[in-house]
């Protein structure tokens, strides 16, 4: 049996959510000789219908992607909140626009943060890429313009890296580029592996507008009612 990969399983969510046109291509043949799709013949028009098999392996995927979606939403948010207790400002899903070999584009940092400063010289930007699952951070890299727009946009950039069903590391620290930081995340304890070189940053105009119609995080209540409560090393 031919090893199902993502466009496998993508092709099966297709079929189920259309008419049955067939592609009448290799993928097909492989989901066919696999038992996951069947023919039916209908009026004038042979189409394809996904077989029990088919459902399960489909309802599989869709559960992998629920959890690796989950795991990375939890990793994104205690990022953020730990920012925000080391005083930061920081926003998630930000969409920023950076200029990179001539063309703009659009890049998505899991967690943007500055400095809680008056001075802009001291906001010192950071960007927080989280990666939860070894496949995505293969892909990822594979697109160096999108490291060069976060490292324009920030003093440091980081991976923050998760661990697999196993407890290791998704990837070895010099699989990162040594552009970046990487921090592991780890029995609910941040390690940090390699630390990120500091870069020469200065906010561009529009990422102040992007930051003005955002909304930065915040520590949980508990939290930040806890930090209104203690002493400073003044009192």
């Amino acid at each position: 049996m031919t090893t199902l990969s993502r466009l496998h399983t993508r092709r099966l969510r297709d079929v189920y959510r259309s008419a049955g046109w067939p592609w009448l291509d290799a993928v097909e043949v492989d989901l066919l000789a696999a038992g996951l799709l069947e023919r039916r013949n209908g009026p004038g028009q042979e189409t394809l219908r996904l077989t029990e098999e088919g459902l399960r392996v489909l309802s599989d995927s869709l559960k992998r992607n629920r959890a690796a979606l989950t795991n990375h939403e939890t990793l994104v948010e205690r990022t953020a909140q730990e920012m925000a207790r080391a005083g930061r400002i920081v926003w998630r899903g930000l969409s920023l626009r950076a200029r990179v070999e001539d063309q703009w584009i659009v890049a998505k940092p899991d967690v943007f943060s500055v400095r809680h400063t008056t001075v802009e010289a001291y906001l010192y930007p950071i960007v927080h890429e989280i990666k939860v699952s070894r496949a995505d951070l293969l892909g990822e890299l594979r697109k160096p313009h999108k490291g060069a727009a976060y490292r324009q946009m920030a003093g440091e950039c980081w991976y923050v890296l998760g661990c697999n069903a196993k407890g290791a590391a998704i990837a070895e620290v010099d699989e990162i580029p040594l552009e970046f930081g990487a921090l592991l995340w780890r029995d609910n304890v941040f390690e940090v592996l390699r630390p990120a070189p500091r870069l020469e940053s200065k906010l561009p105009f529009a990422t102040w507008l992007a930051l003005a119609r955002a909304t930065p995080c915040e520590l949980p209540l508990d939290e930040a009612q806890g930090m209104l409560g203690e002493e400073g090393p003044m009192g």
